[in-house]
């Protein structure tokens, strides 16, 4: 990971809500060239469900192809809230193609996500 994205991923998770919101700021203000190091940020922080929560956000503001395979395989993380934000960020990246990844999460245990992912579905399928 590059050095200004670790630094910027630690300062994500400060106390202080504006660093914290400084630090998210400069990652979105990247986009595309942060993927990688947010794919290895989240793969990381197996034990900080906000941080990762935070990396498929970010992830799916980018609205790059490229953050596709990071999105799926957050499809199964642990944390719901994390399974439902991938769902939503793999509508915003308008990504056709996840639709049966998707359809797989309809009968996720947690309602959050199953919401998530019809949401994204409804709209995935308006944009086809």
């Amino acid at each position: 990971m590059r050095p200004r994205y670790a630094d910027l991923f630690q300062r994500m998770r400060d106390p202080d809500p504006i660093l914290s919101d400084a630090a998210f700021d400069a990652v979105l203000f990247d986009r595309e060239d942060a993927i990688p190091d947010l794919v290895e940020c989240y793969d990381r922080s197996r034990k900080d469900d906000e941080l990762r929560f935070l990396c498929v956000q970010l992830l799916g503001f980018s609205i790059s192809r490229k953050a596709l395979p990071g999105l799926l395989a957050a499809l199964e993380d642990r944390d719901p809230k994390v399974r439902a934000e991938a769902c939503r960020s793999l509508e915003d990246v308008n990504a056709r193609e996840t639709i049966p990844a998707l359809e797989a999460r309809l009968s996720d245990l947690e309602e959050s996500v199953r919401v998530a992912a019809a949401e994204a579905l409804i709209e995935l399928q308006k944009t086809g």
